[in-house]
């Protein structure tokens, strides 16, 4: 039992990684960032922070957003798919990295976290996730996207590094490869959504 729920945790948590396009946001970080190495971990610890209580947002409240507008699960499947859909072709068609931020400028919350990390289709499959999960599957999901949102923190922290070790073709390569996850994902649900709702 204990070595089931280890594997929901990790397979949970591999999708929310590659949900939040690490790479992508690794890429605008090095290039919206030109500080100190300091500073930019100070930046990087709140850039974490922010996705983290984004996505505990957006998974716990998906099912009463859904309840209020009265949605339902399926048609929210469709529209979150087409969503992910394109957002996987723009990551592999290869977007631009963001311009270089003003001194004073804070960019921990806005664009990193958002709209950079969790844009509107990340935001539509966080809340599916979130309300198809309950009782046990709830903690490991949970659970998840903490770990999916330390990770990308860790992966900012290491920013400097990761650059020297892979260049920025290197990066930008893991980024289009992570949109070719994202369509496969975007594809399940696409097709859940749609087959449920025509057997409806």
């Amino acid at each position: 039992m204990a070595t089931d729920h280890l594997l929901a945790f990790v397979n949970v948590a591999i999708r929310y990684f590659f949900l939040l396009t690490p790479f992508f946001v690794l890429s605008s970080f090095l290039a919206l960032t030109r500080e100190e190495p300091a500073q930019r971990t100070r930046l990087a610890v709140r850039t974490t922070i922010a996705i983290a209580i984004t996505c505990l947002v957006l998974y716990f409240f998906g099912p009463v957003i859904f309840a209020t507008f009265g949605i339902t699960l399926d048609a929210f499947r469709v529209g979150a798919g087409g969503l992910l859909f394109i957002s996987a072709v723009a990551l592999v068609r290869g977007g631009g990295d963001e311009k270089p931020r003003e001194p004073h400028e804070d960019v921990a919350v806005v664009p990193l976290a958002i709209p950079i990390a969790i844009g509107p289709a990340t935001t539509g499959a966080l809340m599916v996730m979130g309300a198809e999960d309950a009782g046990a599957q709830r903690v490991v999901g949970c659970l998840g996207v903490m770990a999916a949102a330390a990770a990308t923190g860790a992966l900012l922290l290491a920013g400097g590094q990761v650059e020297r070790l892979l260049g920025r073709r290197g990066i930008t390569v893991l980024s289009k490869l992570t949109g070719l996850v994202l369509a496969a994902m975007a594809a399940q649900l696409l097709f859940t959504g749609a087959r449920a709702l025509w057997r409806g």
